[in-house]
Formats: structure tokens, sequence, C-alpha cells
């Protein structure tokens, strides 16, 4: 008991996954303003951020539900820490895993935009509430191809296990290289479900200040900016134990070393990505979903159906 207490509140739970997210915050920004001939922020710029909103005031709109006010981006943290717990890291089983844990974990990483949702809605702000609008209308756009660039590659595996999935591609390294088009998919569907440019048209400050976080600060801000930089970590990791699923046999360390690698080029491309390209408006955000993203998305299960039928029988 007390063994995996210390594993969802320290390693590689809750502390870790904090740790490593505001490291990942700093690559990101980082990489995003040398991309942009800026000097960027200094290493310690996100544990200063967040250091000093928990120092601020918590201020709540009288008219705003105090009660879901404050417990949603607890929620948001939670959801996000639980979904970690079921992903392989460094090795081919996750810290819990379950046959179907696939579904739980792509459930849990969509609780997040639910909770921005609810939070710009309850804020009774109206810049709070098109940042809500829209940030839930991009939901129903990225997580269809999400879900199917997803489950894809668990076709081939025949298993709803991720700790399954990267057992069968560590045995067989070779069917990994069939999903490169759904890891691009992913890739894509995953910026969008982090709200970064060009999907950041919830948030969008030039257009509605600060979008569905438009009324929070404080503690309550900066829980919430911790989990977005959490889900960061656990939506790369997700796609590293999917897509990237070699060297998971190695001794602890170097498995650990190739994660920590692995989930840092998906951050790098995440960022590259950002600088790009330019924001996108939210009804050319659905078009390119379901115009390019989703057949995107059918293309690689098809691919991997006829793996499954034709190689795996």
């Amino acid at each position: 008991m007390g063994w995996a207490l210390s594993n969802i509140f320290l390693f590689p739970g809750l502390l870790f996954l904090a740790c490593f997210g505001l490291l990942a915050e700093f690559v990101d920004r980082k990489l995003y303003a040398r991309l942009q001939n800026r000097v960027g922020p200094p290493w310690y710029q996100p544990e200063a951020d967040f250091i000093k909103l928990l120092a601020k005031e918590d201020i709540i709109p009288a008219e705003a539900d105090h009660r879901m006010f404050k417990i949603l981006p607890i929620v948001a943290l939670v959801s996000v820490v639980t979904a970690f717990l079921y992903i392989p890291l460094w090795s081919s089983r996750a810290l819990f895993s379950f046959d179907g844990d696939i579904i739980v974990v792509i459930y849990l990483l969509t609780l997040p935009t639910l909770t921005f949702f609810l939070a710009g809605w309850y804020s009774t702000s109206l810049f709070a509430a098109v940042g809500a609008v829209r940030a839930l209308t991009q939901l129903f756009a990225y997580e269809v191809p999400f879900l199917v660039g997803l489950l894809s590659p668990a076709i081939v595996a025949g298993t709803w296990s991720l700790s399954g999935m990267a057992e069968f591609y560590r045995i067989h390294p070779l069917y990994w290289t069939a999903n490169l088009l759904g890891f691009g998919v992913c890739l894509i569907a995953l910026q969008g479900k982090l709200e970064k440019v060009p999907f950041d048209i919830p948030e969008a400050e030039t257009e509605i200040v600060g979008g569905t976080l438009t009324e929070y600060s404080g503690r309550l801000l900066a829980f919430f900016r911790m989990a977005i930089d959490m889900e960061l970590v656990v939506g790369s990791a997700l796609l590293s134990a999917v897509f990237l699923p070699f060297g998971l046999g190695l001794p602890a360390a170097l498995g650990f070393v190739l994660f920590v690698v692995k989930v840092s080029l998906i951050v790098v491309l995440l960022a590259i990505l950002r600088a790009v390209v330019a924001r996108l408006r939210i009804d050319q955000m659905v078009e390119f979903c379901w115009k390019y993203l989703a057949p995107a998305a059918l293309l690689q299960l098809a691919i991997d159906l006829a793996i499954k039928g034709v190689l795996l029988r």
C-alpha cells in the first residue's frame, strides 16, 4: 500500500510529472522563441510563474458558481495524473494496466478539455463563454482522428491494453513503421488537445483576452496551468508508447533516459509545428480535422486492418 502511494504521489506520479511538465514547458517556450529569433525565457521561468501564481489571491466573480469554479482545476489535475499511471514509460508494463486501459487513458485525457469548457461556462463571463464554446467545438473536431489514430495500432497488436501493445511492438519492432501516418495524425490532434498554435482558438488572447480561463487567477489558475503542462507530458508519453515503442526492454536507467528523449522529441515536434503555422479560425480548424485528419486516420485504420488480416492471420 505504501509503495503504491509512493508511485502515485512521488515517482512516477504527481511530483515527477509536475517537474517534468515544467521542464517540458521550458523546452517548448525556449525552442518556440529561438525559432522566432528571440532569446526566450530562462530555465526557471515556468517554476517562477507557478510560484508567483500560488502567492496571488484567488478572485472568484460574484455571479460564478463558487463550488464548480474551485473544483474544476483539481479535476483537470487528477485526470491527467491518473492517465499517466496506465502508460508504459521505460518498460513494456505500465504501473497499473488492464485490458482496455487505452480507452480509459483517452477518456481521462478528454476530461481536461471538458473542465476548460465548464470553467468558462461557470465563470459567467462573455469572453470565457466564447472560449468555452470554442473549446468544446474543437473537441468534437480533433477527438475522432485522435481516437482512430491511437486505436489503429491496437488492432495490429490484437489488444486494447497499452502494456500489451508495447509488448507486441517490442517483439515485432518492424510493424511500428506501418503506423507512421497515424503518428502524424495524432501529433496534430494532440496539438489541438493542448490548444496550442495553430489551434489556440479557445484562448486567443488577441480576440477574447484569455478565453476559458479569463476569470481565473491565483492558485486556481496555477493548477490549471500545471494540468496543461502535465497533459503535454502525458500526451507525448502516450504517443511515445503507441508509436515509438522501441527500447522498452533496456535496463531501467537506460530505459528511463530513452523515455525522456522520446517525450522530449515529441515536445520539440509540437513546438516546431507551433512556430511554423499561424492560428486558424474555428471553422478552419473544424474543416481541417474532418476534411484531412479524419480521412488520414481512417486510412491508417485500413492499413492496420489489412496488416492484421493478411500478415497476422
